[in-house]
């Protein structure tokens, strides 16, 4: 079962269970999700749907900081539970030290040296680890990488 089928197949359950709020946060990840479909008229797969649901929760770790720094811990509190949700979808993350070992190797495949090639590395990083790593901590490790 693809993971498109398995956000959907929760929206249902979401609904016979009458979670207001978790079908509220998938109703959302399915509208993100058709959105990228029809603008880009694409059939998404698992590797999109993990882009986007990425995105969402990175939205949604803005949104907490900002909340919480304002006081409006009911919103922060929202935020939360929609955060709670879509970290549900994605798949098991690399480690620190995993990231920084495939970084290392990225780096020395493609000769990188310097805050120069800072984009190049990223670029292959993303591809490669897209989905299965935070990326930014991604980031951090190629500013390390290329700092040496």
């Amino acid at each position: 079962m693809s993971l498109k089928d398995k956000i959907t197949e929760d929206m249902k359950a979401a609904m016979r269970a009458k979670e207001a709020e978790r079908l509220s946060t998938i109703r959302m990840l399915l509208a993100a999700m058709k959105q990228k479909e029809v603008d880009e008229r694409v059939e998404l797969d698992d590797t999109a749907v993990i882009g986007i649901v990425d995105k969402l929760i990175k939205q949604r770790k803005d949104s907490i900081a900002q909340f919480t720094q304002a006081g409006r811990t009911d919103l922060a509190d929202k935020e939360t539970a929609e955060l709670a949700v879509l970290e549900a979808y994605l798949p098991a993350r690399l480690s620190a030290e995993a990231v920084a070992a495939e970084v290392a190797k990225i780096v020395a495949e493609l000769g990188a040296s310097g805050p120069g090639d800072m984009g190049k590395v990223m670029g292959a990083a993303k591809q490669r680890l897209g989905g299965q790593a935070d990326m930014g901590l991604v980031s951090s490790a190629v500013k390390q990488a290329l700092a040496k």
